[in-house]
């Protein structure tokens, strides 16, 4: 099966008064039909420079991307690929309607404007001013947009940046609905539950290449150990550090956290040698292990 993305050696290198930064450093990346992948990193990491590059919007120093087996001026060109990034022009004095039927007349085939703007979820303010909208409904605003060509591909770049919780979470049902319908979904966000949440696969990054890819529970185990968590007062942390195993130890008020790669010696010290009740232990969290891995250590 043709890879829906395929990149291979991608990179990219911009000067600096403080010299040449390279921002992306020979990334690789294969992604098929029907996937929806999460492209994680810190800032600075290369993930909107490695969409530009993705999109024909900047060209790379060296490497290879392709867009169902060819060019991604062709796919594009297509209808085949759409993208929702941070930032992109929106006229305000026109409506959200106006704004999509103006769209619209771009694209050979477009998609009717009322199922888009019901797939947006942003039917019921059709009328309203781009200009008088939330930050949030803009963004659903610019997928709306993205959604006329109906593309195998959908490219996001912080897709839900001003959505409130119900906003996030309508809109990434239907992201899920599309994926099941065979649309492949590559993102880029902040939210990390977003990431653990929807994405089949996730992918981070760290100083311009792929440091782990995995499922989200693959990519959990990578950041190794559990945290035991337990309520004592007046806790010995210093004890607690020189435990088999231990690698930090936090305290939050009377409750306290142990990092450890040893939970059971963990749990025996606390619970025969200590006052400490409503003792838990779990598993670290996508959270741990995007910092394990992206954190240059």
């Amino acid at each position: 099966m043709t890879s829906a993305i395929e990149i291979r050696g991608l990179t990219k290198a911009f000067r600096t008064p403080a010299g040449i930064v390279r921002a992306v450093d020979g990334l690789d990346l294969t992604v098929a039909p029907g996937e929806v992948v999460a492209f994680l990193g810190p800032n600075g990491a290369g993930k909107s420079t490695t969409l530009d590059m993705l999109l024909g919007l900047l060209k790379p120093d060296s490497g290879h991307v392709a867009l169902f087996g060819g060019p991604p001026d062709r796919a594009i060109a297509a209808g085949r690929v759409s993208a929702v990034l941070q930032s992109g022009g929106l006229l305000p004095d026109l409506t959200v309607a106006e704004t999509v039927r103006l769209v619209a007349c771009l694209h050979a085939n477009p998609r009717p404007a009322r199922e888009v703007l019901l797939r947006a979820g942003i039917d019921d303010i059709a009328e309203r001013m781009v200009g008088k909208c939330s930050g949030g409904q803009q963004q659903r605003l610019r997928f709306a947009l993205a959604l006329l060509p109906n593309p195998d591909l959908l490219v996001l770049d912080e897709p839900t940046t001003g959505m409130d919780v119900e906003g996030r979470r309508d809109f990434w049902n239907a992201i899920r609905a599309d994926a099941r319908a065979g649309r492949t979904v590559l993102f880029a966000t902040h939210y990390l539950d977003e990431a653990d949440a929807y994405a089949d696969r996730i992918v981070l990054v760290r100083n311009g290449t792929v440091v782990a890819d995995g499922s989200a529970a693959e990519i959990k185990n990578l950041a190794s150990g559990r945290v035991v968590s337990a309520t004592l007062p007046d806790a010995d942390r210093e004890r607690l550090l020189a435990l088999p195993g231990v690698d930090s130890v936090e305290t939050r008020g009377d409750r306290i956290l142990v990092h450890t790669k040893d939970s059971d010696a963990v749990a025996r010290y606390l619970l025969h040698a200590t006052a400490a009740v409503d003792l838990e232990v779990t598993g670290r969290n996508l959270e741990d292990a995007f910092l394990t891995l992206t954190g240059g250590h």
